[in-house]
């Protein structure tokens, strides 16, 4: 998956830059499925970054507490 070669900021980017077309009725039929998609995968990689963020997080406030 590209996305995977992005960091959660620029998935965050790409997905606002989207979501703006579509409010602004700048894109046409042919590609919104297309950028659906690609939101879609945007998406999950973000939830996945914020998980294992929160998971590492979690592990190190551990430590602290041991």
């Amino acid at each position: 998956m590209e996305a995977q070669k992005l960091n959660y900021k620029e998935a965050m980017a790409e997905i606002e830059g989207i979501v703006a077309q579509l409010e602004n009725n700048q894109l046409d039929i042919d590609e919104l499925s297309s950028k659906v998609k690609r939101v879609s995968e945007l998406i999950a990689f973000c939830k996945s970054k914020l998980h294992e963020t929160e998971e590492e997080v979690e592990k190190i406030l551990k430590t602290i507490d041991a």
